[in-house]
């Protein structure tokens, strides 16, 4: 592959940059997952892309490339199995993420969470999930047995997608985030049987995924994150928009509550598991955008497979 023709494309600026054509762009990202791109290119490819931004059909072929290379888990007859995404941890608020995996387990709905962490400056999502009890699967047959037995289980996301969790440790090399963060939301490892929830952090990305999900005729829930997690903020509801086969609706609007459960708690592993245990006990309210959350992924999950 000609990888001086490529950066000479899509290096040219936010204006002035061509975007890849799918096959294309299928290709390069394979041969990126795979190492097989010298580092000069890398680099270079990396953060064009980030300062040009991603076309649809440079996402449709990205996706494609990561699809091949994306290990699967078997889910247990029943509903579909949710995807959490956990990548960037709490910074200032409680991270309740692990909260909506547990109220749908406790609902029988199977729950994957996969992820990684290198934030020194977040207090890491897996440190919370064991200390409530959910521990790091050591293989994907592993991961398998805990959806069948407990309906949610934990995987790092080399386990399941190795090329893509290197390409995301390269942040701490060049310093920025890459397109690798964006398929992260996106990967699949119950192909046919999932419900992915999407969280985005910028605006603009979801527009741009909801092109991606619609046209691949996914099954998602998109909305905005909060702190980079898969969560609804205790305090303004996001717009949780629902993917069914490919096709849209609006679950529920966004709105504003006032986020009383969760003031003056830290966001440390201690205060936020206890937190999310007085949730599940009924000693503290489960926010309302959490319960919406939940609500809307439960109609997802059961929809037809």
């Amino acid at each position: 592959m000609n990888y001086a023709s490529i950066i000479k494309e899509i290096g040219r600026g936010a204006k002035g940059a061509r975007s890849m054509p799918r096959e294309q762009a299928q290709a390069l990202f394979g041969l990126i997952l795979d190492g097989k791109v010298p580092d000069i290119e890398l680099g270079a490819i990396l953060i064009a892309l980030r300062m040009k931004g991603e076309s649809l059909e440079e996402l449709h072929g990205f996706l494609a490339a990561l699809n091949e290379r994306t290990r699967q888990v078997e889910v247990p007859p029943g509903p579909r199995c949710v995807l959490l995404p956990t990548y960037n941890g709490a910074r200032k608020q409680p991270n309740l993420m692990p909260l909506v995996a547990l109220l749908l387990a406790r609902e029988g709905i199977p729950v994957l969470i996969q992820g990684r962490h290198d934030f020194e400056t977040r207090v890491s999502p897996f440190e919370l999930l064991a200390a409530l009890g959910i521990q790091l699967e050591r293989s994907l047959p592993d991961a398998s047995a805990a959806l069948a037995n407990r309906r949610v289980a934990c995987l790092r996301l080399d386990m399941l997608a190795r090329g893509l969790d290197w390409l995301l440790g390269l942040r701490l090399t060049l310093g920025v985030r890459n397109s690798g963060h964006t398929l992260a939301k996106l990967l699949d490892p119950c192909r046919e049987r999932s419900v992915r929830v999407i969280a985005v952090t910028h605006p603009p990305y979801l527009d741009a995924m909801q092109a991606v999900l619609e046209t691949e005729k996914a099954t998602a829930l998109l909305m905005r994150g909060t702190e980079g997690e898969a969560y609804a903020a205790p305090r303004r509801r996001p717009r949780l928009l629902g993917i069914s086969a490919g096709q849209s609706t609006e679950q529920f609007a966004a709105a504003e509550f006032s986020g009383e459960e969760t003031e003056g708690i830290s966001c440390s592993v201690e205060d936020n598991a206890l937190l999310i245990r007085r949730m599940l006990t009924g000693e503290t309210p489960v926010p309302q955008p959490i319960l919406d959350q939940v609500t809307a992924i439960k109609h997802l999950a059961s929809s037809s497979l």
